[in-house]
């Protein structure tokens, strides 16, 4: 059965054309629906909802696109939410629409991921909304939030703390992306500057009896909207247009700085796996305010969303990277730093790493054991290939700064084995006049504390010669006395 035309739905002309036009322009202005997708509309049966579905439906044409119903029985308020699939499941049946009505148990969810009722409905109803665009070949999921939704927002993030990204609110077009990391949603959200009165209006003139929903936990936006909202008013009758105007002039600042990110990622980060790998010099580099950005930037990318994330963590953030010496940023000492959504940061001297916690990157394989080394030949060790070669000496030779160093022959001699560090390891690096402990070299070397226990140590039966990759040790030198130099160099293998 098709749709009944937006006219025989009792609309006033004027205010159909008038909310239909606003509509439209604000769809096209940021994009939200191209020609030729396939649209879900997120229907819960309230007035905001059931208004986007009939608005969409008058533009469905002038669009060029399809639409399928979807709603999500939260079970959370026993047959109050069985009547309101059963009257989104009728609307759509009566309006000639494919419609995927669904439930899930939020309450269940809630208690395994031990989050509020709020985040678990809402990560919940995200996650059906994407299994029914994955299953019908739809491009995108529109949704109903409105003026008042984005007044609250802003709202919600200053008591919160927020930080300027905050005061933007809803996006009218975002990427959601699942907790567990198994896929996007590109979310659109066509009202976002209609009033609610107005989407009561809307349903009062289409002749709908939308359902309303009894709110049963105090969540922080309820609470909001009954307690804090009315107390505003009374100092400022207009106070969600003031949250709407903070929200609308935000949204070009943070354009701009998004586009300065953008500009300078390349030159700052780099992808390591799962996470993402910061060079301190490079962000110290940047003003205070572009560090910010970028550093929630990078939150968002791997968390797809900035949801408690609070000017704070930013700031924290920041601290570890760079703090202030003499007026000037320079790089902090290794620290780790613990974020919301399981993130975590570990500073490393020179860079740092944020990531999924245990997904910091690790460049030297695991090492255990004791391996004797084939003088001279080849010996393999575990991610390892160990070429060592006797020669003459030859002027300006390898330092041992790298992964290739020469030695003092008859200092190493032959008895080589490679090993892991040790309890009280001493060490006697070049240039320096007496030994020191192991430790505290790998401190001022700089070697990151996780890297440490994989560090190969190049030993005699008398002491370490080598700690590869930074600095052999002084007596093993070559000097003006050497009469053979034994070469070794580490090559990493698969």
């Amino acid at each position: 059965m098709p749709p009944p035309p937006f006219d025989e739905l009792r609309a006033p002309p004027s205010f159909r054309e008038s909310l239909v036009r606003r509509v439209l322009a604000f769809i096209q202005e940021h994009h939200l629906l191209p020609s030729g997708e396939k649209v879900i509309i997120g229907v819960s049966g309230g007035p905001d909802s059931l208004c986007l579905l009939h608005l969409l439906l008058e533009l469905r044409a002038p669009l060029g696109i399809s639409l399928h119903v979807a709603h999500l029985n939260h079970r959370l308020r026993g047959e109050e939410s069985e009547a309101d699939a059963r009257f989104v499941a009728d609307l759509a049946q009566r309006l000639g629409l494919d419609a995927t009505v669904e439930a899930r148990d939020v309450l269940a969810y809630k208690k395994e991921h031990r989050i509020s009722v709020e985040e678990a409905a809402r990560e919940v109803r995200y996650a059906f909304l994407a299994e029914v665009a994955r299953s019908t070949g739809a491009g995108r999921v529109a949704v109903g939030h409105t003026a008042r939704d984005q007044a609250e927002t802003v709202l919600m993030h200053l008591v919160r703390g927020t930080g300027l990204a905050g005061l933007r609110g809803i996006r009218p077009l975002a990427q959601w992306r699942s907790p567990n990391a198994q896929g996007t949603l590109t979310v659109v959200r066509p009202l976002l500057e209609v009033s609610r009165e107005e989407t009561e209006a809307c349903c009062a003139a289409l002749g709908l009896e939308p359902r309303l929903e009894t709110e049963r936990w105090p969540t922080l936006r309820h609470r909001l909207r009954s307690q804090l909202m009315p107390l505003l008013r009374s100092y400022n009758p207009q106070v969600e247009k003031a949250l709407l105007r903070l929200a609308r002039e935000a949204a070009p600042e943070l354009d701009f700085w998004e586009g300065q990110v953008r500009e300078h990622w390349d030159e700052v980060v780099t992808e390591e796996g799962t996470g993402l790998s910061f060079r301190i010099q490079a962000l110290s580099a940047l003003s205070p305010a572009l560090q910010r950005h970028m550093l929630r930037h990078a939150l968002e990318r791997l968390r797809g969303d900035l949801r408690d994330i609070e000017a704070v963590h930013i700031e924290k953030m920041r601290e570890a990277a760079v703090k202030p010496a003499g007026g000037v940023l320079r790089p902090s000492k290794e620290r780790k730093l613990s974020l919301p959504g399981g993130l975590v940061m570990v500073t490393q001297y020179e860079t740092f790493f944020l990531g999924p916690a245990g997904a910091l990157p690790l460049p030297l394989p695991p090492l255990e054991g004791v391996h004797p080394l084939e003088v001279p030949g080849e010996t393999a060790l575990p991610g390892w290939r160990v070429k060592a070669t006797l020669g003459a000496p030859t002027p300006g030779g390898p330092p041992g700064e790298g992964w290739k160093a020469d030695l003092d022959a008859a200092v190493a001699g032959s008895q080589l084995v490679v090993r892991p560090r040790r309890p009280g390891d001493l060490f006697h690096p070049l240039g320096m006049e007496q030994p020191k402990k192991l430790q505290d070299f790998m401190v001022d070397a700089k070697i990151s504390r996780a890297w440490r226990d994989r560090v190969p140590l190049v030993c005699s039966p008398q002491h370490i010669l080598w700690v590869a990759g930074w600095r052999i040790d002084h007596r093993a030198r070559v000097t003006e006395a050497t009469k053979e130099v034994l070469t070794l160099e580490f090559q990493r293998v698969s």
